[in-house]
């Protein structure tokens, strides 16, 4: 649901968390959140219960600055982990233009993790969407429990489409940042495929509202497939104004995009990208 005010040079894309319940969704927000510094970041909206579950979602907006001339912001949501709020996720996922799934590293999860993932791609189709086609990113959080299921056993059950993957611990926020950074990568990438230089006239028909918080008739927009690795880069994505904070992480491969960097990550999370599995 990228989301074009011509007018005033504005572009906003949405980016959901999704995953089982008290996998680390919250957390992952809340940590940027209090990581960013209030230049960047918006208000965190979060509608939780008293025992801090999500009930309907987190908000947050963050303005990553100037990216070919358009002022660019991304907004990211949450959805309830519990299976009973299925029409809310459903409501919440509509629009998405890029997805990170939250995995929770327990051995005892791994089922939760499997049905919510599949629960994701039943609602992906229910807006004419699919994971293949979703810019999507996957981080195995909790790595630091006892029982955590290493890295290369959770990708090999639950990496469907061989997506980029980071292990985490969203509490001290060891893999946050690069998560975020690679998910906000490709759908900027994807946008530029579709509204890049050669395009400028699609954009300008494109909507010219804000985006707001998901109602029941925000408008999906179409996707395209994630890029690999070794196509993760594209020279038309100019973004040497974006703003940039303290501990920066190395770029992923040919990168040029760059988002604000997360302050006082404890040590960088393993980097992993794979190619799509062939169609």
């Amino acid at each position: 649901m990228v989301v074009f005010n011509y007018s005033t040079r504005e572009l906003t894309t949405k980016v959901v968390f999704y995953g089982p319940g008290l996998c680390g969704k919250t957390t992952n927000l809340q940590f940027i959140y209090d990581h960013m510094p209030q230049g960047v970041r918006g208000k965190m909206l979060s509608l939780a219960t008293k025992s801090d579950r999500t009930l309907f979602f987190d908000f947050l907006p963050i303005d990553l600055g100037q990216i070919q001339g358009m002022k660019t912001k991304v907004q990211l949501y949450t959805v309830p982990g519990q299976v009973f709020y299925n029409e809310t996720r459903r409501l919440v996922l509509k629009g998405a233009d890029g997805v990170v799934f939250v995995a929770d590293s327990q051995e005892n999860m791994i089922e939760a993790n499997l049905d919510s993932l599949r629960n994701l791609e039943e609602n992906l189709q229910a807006h004419g969407m699919s994971m293949a086609d979703t810019p999507h990113v996957l981080q195995f959080n909790k790595q630091d429990l006892p029982n955590a299921l290493p890295v290369d056993v959770l990708n090999e059950k639950l990496n469907k489409y061989n997506a980029p993957f980071y292990e985490a611990i969203a509490t001290t926020g060891v893999g946050v940042q690069e998560t975020l950074r690679h998910i906000t990568k490709l759908v900027l990438l994807k946008l530029n495929d579709k509204y890049g230089k050669d395009k400028t006239s699609a954009m300008g028909r494109a909507a010219t509202t804000v985006a707001a918080p998901p109602t029941g008739n925000s408008a999906s927009a179409p996707v395209i497939a994630a890029p690999a690795a070794s196509a993760v880069a594209n020279p038309a994505v100019d973004v040497a104004s974006m703003p940039t904070l303290v501990s920066p992480i190395a770029p992923l491969p040919r990168s040029e995009v760059a988002i604000p960097a997360v302050a006082s990550l404890t040590a960088p999370a393993a980097a992993h990208s794979q190619s799509p599995a062939p169609p």
